[in-house]
């Protein structure tokens, strides 16, 4: 890790209104809580990306919000990651995950997409996949239903009602990363799981 350079925090997702509340902009509602519990408030830059800037027990985090598609998120976030100095072992990308149940979060360093075009999108551009991905449970699409239609609907009811506590765990799980490491924001996410 590079002490002086921030950490930056991407969460993955579509722009624009329509998009807001749908299941593929997870990302997006993980890090806007980040930036909530910090009275912090994005801004438009030059690279593609809406920008939010934290501080963590006095360490700099960046939130990110590309504004670009999802399955083109990977140039906005490398352009950014330059332009910071961020070495990939402080790059976390928030992503949805559709092989895990709705509400829990899971922390990984590396690994393959899992056909999550987003993620591949950050890998391919940044040649590595050996960042962080803090992936958030959607569980499967009911039967019948397409991956592209469940993730572009908006959260159900119930979803919603539990929305804000899975976010906190979201939130939480990326400030124990920053201020301890891997391993234990691991370990304490799994406790709540």
């Amino acid at each position: 890790m590079t002490p002086a350079a921030p950490w930056l925090v991407a969460g993955l997702g579509n722009p624009g209104p329509w998009f807001r509340l749908t299941r593929h902009n997870a990302g997006f509602l993980a890090v806007d809580r980040l930036a909530e519990r910090h009275g912090a408030r994005f801004r438009r830059r030059a690279i593609g990306s809406r920008v939010a800037e934290i501080e963590v027990d006095g360490r700099r985090v960046l939130l990110v919000k590309p504004q670009w598609f999802i399955n083109l998120s990977g140039r906005p976030v490398a352009g950014l990651m330059r332009r910071h100095g961020v070495p990939v072992e402080q790059l976390v990308v928030v992503q949805d995950d559709l092989d895990f149940a709705f509400g829990s979060c899971k922390l990984k360093r590396g690994g393959g997409p899992g056909g999550h075009n987003g993620v591949r999108s950050v890998g391919d551009v940044l040649g590595t996949r050996d960042f962080v991905r803090l992936r958030f449970g959607l569980g499967r699409p009911p039967k019948g239903q397409s991956v592209g239609d469940f993730v572009l609907k908006k959260f159900s009811k119930d979803e919603l009602a539990a929305l804000p506590g899975v976010l906190d765990r979201c939130a939480d799980a990326v400030e124990t990363l920053v201020r301890l490491g891997l391993n234990r924001a691991q370990d304490a996410l799994n406790a709540v799981s």
